[in-house]
C-alpha cells in the first residue's frame, strides 16, 4: 500500500530522550536510582505530556517530596539537558522526505510547555507539515484515541500512514488501526524500511 504520510514520534527517535542518564550525570548512579524509586517521575512527565502545567507539575512534585526536592525541580529547570542530544541521521531523513514531498507529521507524548521550550532549541520540530503533541490534544500514546484523532484530522486512510515509534506498545496500537508501523531501534533501520517502502533512494537515506 503506497505511503501517503510519514509519522515520527520525538522522543529516542529525532531526540534522545532517557532522564536517567542526565541524572546519573548529576548526582550519580546510586542517588539516581534511590530518586526514581521513591518519586514516580515518569508519571510526573505523564501529565505534563496529557497537558496540565509543566512548571507547576514538576514543582508540585517536588514540594511533594521535599528529600528530593533540588533534583525534581531539575526535571523542568534543566529539561533541555534532559532532552538531547539529536540524532542527526533521523533529522536528515526526515527533511529527505519532504524534499521529495512526502508529509511528514510528528505524533509526540510532549506537553504543550515542554515542546515550546525544545523548538526554541530544535528548529526541526517547528518543520514537521503537522504536528500532533499529546499536550495540545490531552490525550497520550498509546490510547487508542489519540490515533483516531490524527486519522479525523489528516484525512488520510490508516493503512496509507508509516508510523516509527521507539516504543512496542505505541506502534502495536497504530498497528491495530491498520498503520503501516516501524519499531525504530536506530536510524539506520527507519532509513532502510524507508528504502525499502520506495519513498527514498539509499543515497538519500545514508
Amino acid at each position: 500500500m503506497q505511503v501517503e504520510a510519514v509519522i515520527f514520534d520525538i522522543g529516542n527517535v529525532l531526540i534522545e530522550w532517557q532522564p536517567e542518564n542526565f541524572y546519573d550525570r548529576e548526582i550519580g548512579r546510586a542517588a539516581r536510582t534511590r530518586l526514581f524509586s521513591e518519586v514516580d517521575l515518569h508519571g510526573m512527565n505523564d501529565r505534563v505530556d496529557l497537558g496540565h502545567d509543566f512548571r507547576e507539575t514538576i514543582y508540585g512534585t517536588a514540594a511533594a517530596n521535599p528529600a528530593h526536592g533540588d533534583a525534581v525541580r531539575m526535571w523542568h529547570d534543566r529539561w533541555l539537558e534532559l532532552a538531547r542530544p539529536v540524532i542527526p541521521q533521523s533529522v536528515r531523513l526526515m527533511r529527505a522526505l519532504q524534499a521529495r514531498g512526502v508529509p511528514v507529521f510528528a505524533l509526540t507524548n510532549f506537553g504543550i510547555g515542554s515542546f515550546e521550550l525544545a523548538r526554541t532549541e530544535y528548529d526541526f520540530l517547528s518543520e514537521f507539515d503537522r504536528a500532533y503533541v499529546s499536550g495540545h490534544m490531552g490525550v497520550i500514546k498509546p490510547d487508542v484515541r489519540i490515533y483516531e484523532m490524527v486519522e479525523a484530522d489528516c484525512g488520510i486512510a490508516p493503512e496509507r500512514l508509516l508510523f516509527t515509534d521507539d516504543r512496542e506498545k505505541n506502534i502495536a496500537a497504530a498497528a491495530a488501526r491498520g498503520w503501516q508501523t516501524h519499531l525504530f531501534e536506530g536510524p539506520e533501520g527507519w532509513a532502510a524500511r524507508l528504502v525499502e517502502a520506495g519513498l527514498l533512494e539509499t543515497a538519500e537515506a545514508a
